[in-house]
This record gives C-alpha cells, sequence and structure tokens, in this order.
C-alpha cells in the first residue's frame, strides 16, 4: 500500500473488517475480486475528500491467483503485476524490462527486489527497506526483508 499512512491503515482495516464478516456469514472466504470490489466501492464514496490511498490487493481463490490495484479514487485495475506509491515509475523501468511470464521464482524474487530497491533509492519519499512476501495457494510466505543499502552494494558489486 501506498499514500498517507493512516489512511491506508484506516481502509485495510475496515476492508479486512468486511472480509471476516463475510467469512462468519458464508463459511468460505471472499474472493479476491470481491474484496477489491468493497476496497473500491468504499474509496469511491470518498472520493475527492483528500484520502490517499493506493493499494494492491493479491490473494488466491476458487479462480486462482489474482492481483488488484485499487487507489483514492474508486478506480480498480486487474492485472499481472503493478507498482504503487511515489516511487513507483522507477520501479515500472525496472518491471517493464525485466518483467516475463516464464519467470522461475527466484528470478521473480530477484526482479521485484531490484524494482523496490532503485524505486526507494532514486525517490525521496520511499523507505529503506525491501520487505518480500510471496502469495501461494495455501497462503503467503514471507521471503525476506532487505535494507536498500545492502542491495545497492550488492548490485553495484554485480555490474564490476
Amino acid at each position: 500500500m501506498s499514500g498517507g499512512a493512516a489512511d491506508c491503515q484506516y481502509w485495510e482495516r475496515l476492508l479486512a473488517k468486511y472480509c471476516r464478516l463475510y467469512f462468519l456469514r458464508n463459511k468460505e472466504r471472499i474472493s479476491i475480486s470481491a474484496a477489491s470490489k468493497l476496497l473500491a466501492n468504499m474509496l469511491a464514496e470518498y472520493r475527492g475528500m483528500g484520502l490517499s490511498v493506493g493499494s494492491m490487493i493479491c490473494g488466491w481463490d476458487k479462480k486462482g491467483p489474482g492481483l488488484y490495484y485499487i487507489n483514492d479514487k474508486g478506480a480498480r485495475l486487474k492485472g499481472p503485476l503493478f507498482s504503487t506509491g511515489s516511487g513507483n515509475t522507477f520501479a515500472y523501468g525496472i518491471l517493464d524490462s525485466g518483467h516475463r511470464p516464464d519467470l522461475s521464482v527466484e528470478e521473480a524474487y530477484d526482479l521485484g527486489r531490484r524494482a523496490i530497491c532503485y524505486a526507494t533509492h532514486r525517490d525521496n519519499y520511499s523507505g529503506g527497506i525491501v520487505n518480500m512476501y510471496h502469495m501461494k495457494e495455501d497462503g503467503w510466505i514471507r521471503v525476506g526483508r532487505t535494507d536498500v543499502s545492502d542491495l545497492l552494494y550488492q548490485y553495484s558489486e554485480e555490474k564490476k
């Protein structure tokens, strides 16, 4: 997620509450598509009121993996990859040049690390840590937490 920390935290928690209520009422998890639509509809009601939210919702449901981008205007996009936040143009430069459908898991991890690393390095408003998670059919796993300075050193050594 990106934007104002308080805005993102509030809307993500509210979405989580509605997803839990859906599960209690229906005895099954909400689909990724429905969860993303729910968040987009909630945010659309507050369009133009100064919210700052850019969020990616990913998961695995009956239809398989799903990834959606939602913003504070209520826009909702489905796609294979997204970047959000003030450094996203830098990240897209890396993603566009390195993404291909047949990436191995390790190649995908490296591409993601590079995209976040260079976006964070070149953008004044981004953090300094790459937190990486992998969404799988049975849940997510934490791949790692790496300092951007360490990655920049590693990538500069590879070029030599």
